[in-house]
């Protein structure tokens, strides 16, 4: 398991205080965006001071950076997070680790999610191969039985009528 999670990348500064615009679709933005709590930046650590959320960016300043020209050499960097300060529950999982996990059906075949589409609103699509087939399987889905976090497995069971991408 990686130490640092990927957040996101600053897209840009906003204003002349020092806010950096942050492009992120990271799924608990509440715990990786928390004031006092830091990001990592190009290896380096820093202190969020102030957090909000304009215009679906997650915006912050960073450190005593309280000036547009302080903050311009983070533009484009990308954002990551120490996993220890997300302080994640059990049933809380992120989308990389889903790609770590095994997928086992009704039908005794096993296979693995290849990847994770977002498509809006909280919505998430897994893309998983079985028995060399791919599927998009909705997080959603009642085909989703049961996601064992301790095994590492997702147990679902495919739908007649369900067509390989």
């Amino acid at each position: 398991m990686n130490n640092l999670v990927y957040l996101g990348i600053i897209s840009t500064t906003h204003g002349i205080k020092g806010e950096l615009k942050i492009t992120s679709d990271f799924e608990y933005p509440e715990k990786a965006f928390k004031v006092g709590t830091y990001l990592i930046i190009d290896n380096k650590s820093y202190e969020i001071k102030s957090y909000r959320v304009h215009k679906g960016y997650h915006m912050v300043t960073l450190d005593d950076y309280n000036n547009i020209n302080q903050v311009l050499f983070l533009k484009g960097k990308k954002v990551y997070k120490v996993r220890s300060e997300l302080n994640l529950k059990e049933h809380e999982i992120l989308d990389e680790d889903l790609l770590e996990y095994t997928v086992l059906t009704n039908d005794c075949f096993d296979g693995k999610v290849k990847d994770i589409y977002d498509t809006g609103n909280g919505n998430k699509v897994l893309k998983v191969e079985l028995n060399n087939k791919e599927y998009l399987i909705p997080m959603a889905s009642p085909m989703i039985l049961k996601i064992n976090n301790e095994k590492k497995e997702i147990i679902i069971e495919l739908m007649e009528g369900i067509d390989e991408v």
